[in-house]
């Protein structure tokens, strides 16, 4: 049998590189097997610059002149049904179901009788829900052959949305954990003379950067002079608000905000921190975590993100907090830069637990996942 898998992503950046070519080390002949097909080559949500020309995969983009946000989706579904039609895949994975361009890949699927692989990390408590819409979702997600997810939350809410439990599937959300590994950048030039925490976010209200600015406030005015600096990185549409409050604090001097970084340039921060900060009120997952711990730092994680169930062992390779308690995050920034914890090992900890979740992870996910479609699919003909 001849078998073409499509991987559908609006846009292929870092993460989607590392887990096809993950996909592609794990197999050589789904060298020929897998095509990539991403909407649109540039994405203005995400504006990563990223090379494609030596991947070990087929990559399709449906729209190359212009930003996905930018282009009609009467344009975008024109060209996407010639490229489906093009590559005729035997099954395809498809990155969720909000978009109408992936509802209508899975129109497309079910019109030609082929098999379709949800590809999710929502959870069910990531956003507030309404019957009507969860009703709609169901209708949806059985439409779906199988799925691959991020981990146990998300696949219990995909389960209670009428996916098969044997049907879904875990290791969707990894980063190329190698090149974090400490070994690889330790020996980068320093970007902070300072201690530092970490964080890197879109700023946006659901990543909670306010009240991260408040504990660490807290924070620096307890330790004075001994405090670590705190790092930002990123940019959006508060930058304003927050450079604002960064100025009502007093803390221009310890609370740096060196903007986006493409992740060569991010691998700097990553390399000489103390400790990595995700506060987001609402996060699917949070794959900085990811690269966080896969570049051997502690962490601390909001209870509320995907990734706290999966990747956090509390007090082994970091801690959870309440995101809307900023005495506790407070608490465990002292608790970090004190003498008192080992970093070391919880950062030794943290690169252990990480290994598991790598492209390796995602393939053997995938690989389930279409085998299991390709069954279900083969049966329901006869």
């Amino acid at each position: 049998m001849n078998l073409t898998i499509g991987i559908l992503f609006s846009n292929y950046g870092p993460y989607h590189i590392a887990r096809i070519e993950g996909l592609a080390n794990c197999n050589q002949n789904l060298q020929n097997q897998v095509v990539a097909i991403e909407l649109a080559r540039y994405q203005d949500e995400y504006p990563w610059q990223i090379k494609v020309d030596n991947l070990h995969l087929s990559l399709i983009s449906v729209i190359q002149e212009q930003a996905l946000e930018k282009t009609s989706i009467f344009k975008l579904v024109q060209k996407l049904n010639s490229i489906l039609k093009k590559v005729n895949p035997s099954v395809i994975a498809i990155a969720g179901y909000f978009q109408p361009a992936m509802l209508f890949t899975l129109a497309w699927c079910l019109w030609h009788r082929k098999p379709a692989i949800l590809l999710s990390e929502t959870t069910e408590n990531d956003s507030p829900r309404s019957w009507w819409r969860e009703a709609l979702k169901s209708i949806i997600v059985t439409k779906y052959k199988s799925a691959l997810v991020g981990g146990q939350p998300h696949k219990r809410y995909l389960v209670k949305l009428g996916m098969p439990r044997e049907a879904t599937f875990v290791g969707y959300d990894v980063v190329e954990n190698d090149a974090f590994h400490p070994n690889r950048i330790k020996s980068l030039p320093k970007p902070v003379n300072n201690p530092y925490f970490l964080a890197v976010n879109r700023f946006i209200p659901k990543k909670n950067l306010s009240f991260l600015i408040s504990s660490y406030a807290i924070y620096h005015q307890i330790m004075g002079e001994s405090a670590w600096d705190l790092v930002i990185c990123g940019e959006g549409q508060m930058r304003l608000n927050i450079e604002q409050q960064i100025l009502e604090v007093g803390l221009k001097k310890h609370i740096h905000l060196p903007g986006f970084l493409q992740q060569d340039e991010m691998l700097l921060y990553f390399a000489h921190a103390g400790c990595f900060i995700h506060a987001s009120i609402q996060e699917q997952w949070g794959l900085v975590v990811n690269e966080a711990m896969a570049a051997a730092l502690p962490v601390l994680v909001s209870n509320r993100c995907g990734c706290y169930e999966d990747l956090i062992i509390e007090g082994v390779n970091g801690f959870g907090f309440d995101p809307e308690n900023p005495q506790q995050l407070t608490e465990l920034m002292l608790k970090m830069s004190s003498a008192d914890i080992d970093l070391q090992k919880i950062g030794e900890a943290a690169l252990e637990h990480i290994q598991k979740f790598s492209p390796d992870y995602f393939a053997q996910g995938l690989m389930q996942a279409v085998e299991y479609a390709l069954v279900v699919h083969k049966n329901s003909k006869k």
